[in-house]
């Protein structure tokens, strides 16, 4: 009975409400903690959806099935990728003929809209455990590290709330606040290209000239992952779930101009955090005095927050332009007739970083890209999201809250020597796949490619593919 009490003052902070944050919800919650997250947007996505596609392994796929009350729901909700036509339908740009680099047809994947991965998985948690508005300030770790304290706004009135637990989970993304409290030297890595993304909703046009004609070019959409190599660029297409087709087309670029955008607001900086700081009294904390911390995060915070719009570019219908004029040289008609009908495609920033050798600090741990940035060439972003989310929730099953940093240790130990080999070989297959220089190999042909070469980029080959953990 003492244990049970004891585990049930088990508490976790989770900083971010996306596919990670979700995530980590579920696997403590289900070991008996409690949960409170924290999230900066004022609702759950609703209405149209947002994002983009993703796919999910076979073990991804288990685990959310087991924190879901309907398994079947993650059926309805997604489509199969058996197939893994690596680099299939290799394009001349001059005279259109393509053919097959490599098939896996034992590839086991499923594909999801971002929007509805994240429906399902927070539809079947209590809606009382999220704070929905809620901008996360700064937080402190009393002096037995016995427990942590966070600081947020309330977004609607700019109240600043305090929330007390035994753990905090960073899983802010990739431009973390949380990390960059321990790591303020870190930077991301821009991998000298851009995608271009977008889902076309062919609803009530499933016989239309467009649709007809791409399942023709690509007659196993609907169950395959394909991909599209040309000279110094490729492009990914896959079937989702209510008659939507997820493309992407990457593009090598020089790093967009963010530096320029940040010096530019300087003074709406400033003015923000003297707003704050005095407003809102943020750095009156008991027995912790002058938080350099909150100081720290709400500078970052401004920063960081334009930056991340700012790898999420804002599009002109000249780009937009520029893009299918690029698209018409380097790949088939059907596939370019199918960008050209998509509303609104967005422009990414692709970036990663180099491994961290650590991913937890006292009551802090960090769990998807917050812990790993990575690029998407793997599929690995929301997979390794959702495994750091369960191994999480297993080591703190097995330690417990008296012995956090045991299970944090161990979570670290499991984790990082996979997700760190991952984020290289992603970073690897990129470079391959774009045409870009790699120490000790030759830029990539698809009209040279030897059979080592196809290896390298099949799926199948990322490290840890098949393995638990």
């Amino acid at each position: 009975m003492a244990e049970k009490q004891k585990k049930k003052k088990s508490k976790v902070i989770i900083v971010g409400g996306s596919i990670a944050g979700v995530s980590c919800a579920h696997a403590l919650t289900s070991i008996g903690w409690q949960v409170v997250v924290i999230e900066k947007t004022a609702a759950p996505p609703t209405g149209s959806p947002t994002g983009a596609g993703l796919g999910l392994n076979p073990l991804a796929q288990m685990l959310i099935t087991s924190w879901i009350a309907n398994p079947h729901l993650l059926q309805h909700a997604t489509l199969p990728l058996t197939i893994d036509e690596v680099n299939n339908q290799a394009t001349d740009s001059s005279t259109k003929v393509s053919w097959t680099l490599t098939r896996d047809e034992e590839f086991n994947f499923r594909a999801a809209h971002w929007a509805d991965l994240h429906g399902l998985l927070y539809n079947a948690l209590p809606p009382e455990i999220f704070l929905w508005g809620h901008q996360f300030i700064s937080f402190s770790i009393s002096e037995d590290k016995s427990y942590i304290k966070v600081k947020a706004k309330v977004l609607r009135n700019d109240k600043i709330v305090e929330i007390d637990g035994n753990l905090l989970v960073a899983a802010d993304g990739c431009l973390s606040l949380i990390r960059q409290n321990f790591l303020p030297d870190l930077k991301l890595r821009y991998s000298g290209y851009c995608a271009w993304r977008g889902v076309l909703d062919f609803s009530g046009r499933e016989d239309s000239e467009t649709i007809e004609g791409i399942r023709k070019a690509y007659p196993d959409l609907g169950k395959c992952l394909y991909f599209d190599l040309g000279s110094k660029t490729h492009c990914v297409l896959y079937e989702l779930p209510n008659k939507r087709l997820n493309w992407i087309f990457y593009v090598n670029q020089p790093e967009p101009e963010i530096k320029v955008l940040v010096y530019s607001n300087l003074i709406h900086f400033a003015a923000y955090i003297a707003i704050t700081c005095y407003i809102n009294d943020v750095f009156r904390t008991a027995k912790v005095g002058y938080d350099r911390t909150a100081l720290t995060c709400l500078c970052i915070f401004f920063l960081l927050h334009v930056q991340r719009n700012s790898v999420t570019m804002k599009v002109s219908e000249d780009m937009i332009d520029e893009m299918m004029k690029e698209a018409e040289k380097a790949w088939v008609p059907e596939l370019v007739k199918v960008m050209k009908e998509t509303k609104n495609p967005f422009l990414n920033a692709i970036y990663d970083c180099d491994p961290l050798r650590q991913i937890y600090w006292d009551n802090v741990a960090l769990i998807g890209d917050a812990a790993h940035p990575t690029t998407p060439h793997g599929l690995r972003s929301t997979n390794m999201s959702i495994l750091d989310a369960a191994v999480l929730g297993k080591c703190l099953e097995k330690w417990g809250v008296e012995n956090l940093h045991s299970a944090l240790g161990e979570y670290q130990s499991i984790r990082v020597p996979v997700t760190s080999k991952q984020v290289l070989h992603s970073r690897k297959l990129g470079r391959i796949k774009q045409g870009l220089h790699l120490p000790n190999r030759e830029q990539f042909d698809p009209k040279k490619a030897t059979l080592e070469d196809l290896k390298d980029l099949q799926q199948k080959n990322m490290p840890f593919f098949t393995s638990v953990y």
